[in-house]
């Protein structure tokens, strides 16, 4: 074997700078698979707990889901399970011929539809809603308690645009000026339990006046007055704030149209604002003014119980 020959191989050898170079890239080989491996790692767990999220809202709705009536119900119940708006309003609204059941318009709200009719309001096509939906929202001014306004001002659905993609309707109304707890539901049944008078359902108002309200005033409000439609009396009266006598906290069952700012109109105060606190048990806590939240579920129980005849039925 010749000289050359013997030392060949290390004549072949690559410089020191080409060897680091080497070295260099095979490290950031390494770097790059070890970083995907991880990243494929994490994803896949991410997809994991999706997943799992997916299937546990899933299983939530499946629980709470109200199936599709199966049997005939009265119009106006149809038009408000199907998030159109409350039975009291829906009763106003097929009376107004505005409904039509087969393509033939119907005005008595009694009236028995049946799975398989097909039922139209304003010649849109309805149908009860599977899912119920609770919204508690903090209403701030000059937003219109109503589902549209044909003048195009802003509505409270406005505000919850986010929240939902079934059709819901506020129980009860607050006017235009007039702040605090509202409730949005397609729920028909509970809307109806919680806006009929017989249930006595308690509202807290927080009214600030234009001037201080004087203790004589008080004593008047607090055993009723007696307005153009009739005597009302607070169920609760105080001052809300003790260094301020022009901010009264007042409780009221009535649902007549303005009745508190018409109360403190009757005693000649003009109420500079007016704002509720508390509907059925329901408080605006951490909910910001023009910001919504869902009910949690000992909230829902608790707006389902609010009827009087059902705890009675409960009790024998």
């Amino acid at each position: 074997m010749s000289k050359n020959s013997q030392f060949q191989k290390f004549f072949n050898q690559k410089s020191n700078a080409a060897r680091k170079e080497q070295f260099k890239q095979e490290k950031k080989t390494v770097k790059k698979e070890r970083a995907a491996a991880i990243e494929k790692f994490y994803e896949e767990k991410r997809k994991k707990k999706e997943d799992a999220a997916t299937a546990a809202v899933k299983s939530k709705a499946a629980l709470t889901e109200k199936p599709v009536a199966t049997a005939a119900m009265p119009l106006n119940k149809y038009v408000a399970h199907a998030g159109v708006c409350s039975r009291r309003d829906a009763a106003d609204l097929v009376k107004s011929g505005e409904v039509r059941v087969n393509d033939v318009v119907v005005t008595e709200p009694g009236h028995k539809v049946a799975p398989k009719d097909v039922v139209k309001v304003k010649g849109k096509i309805i149908r009860p809603s599977r899912n119920h939906v609770y919204i508690l929202l903090n209403k701030p001014k000059d937003y219109l308690t109503t589902s549209e306004d044909p003048q195009g001002r802003k509505t409270v659905l406005d505000l919850i645009k986010r929240a939902t993609t079934e059709r819901v309707y506020p129980v009860g109304r607050l006017d235009r000026n007039t702040s605090g707890v509202l409730l949005l539901t397609n729920d028909g049944d509970m809307a109806q339990t919680l806006s009929h008078p017989k249930h006595d359902i308690k509202k807290v108002y927080e009214a600030t006046l234009d001037r201080d309200f004087t203790k004589a005033d008080f004593e008047k409000l607090l055993h009723g007055l007696t307005l153009e439609d009739g005597f009302v009396k607070p169920d609760a009266l105080g001052y809300a704030d003790a260094s301020n006598k022009a901010v009264i906290g007042i409780e009221i069952h009535s649902g007549r149209n303005r009745i508190v700012r018409r109360l403190f109109e009757a005693l000649g105060y003009d109420v500079k604002n007016l704002d509720r606190v508390m509907y059925a048990g329901l408080t605006k806590k951490n909910v910001p003014r023009g910001k919504w939240r869902l009910l949690t579920e000992k909230e829902i129980r608790l707006m389902k119980h609010f009827n009087p005849q059902t705890r009675k039925k409960k009790e024998k």
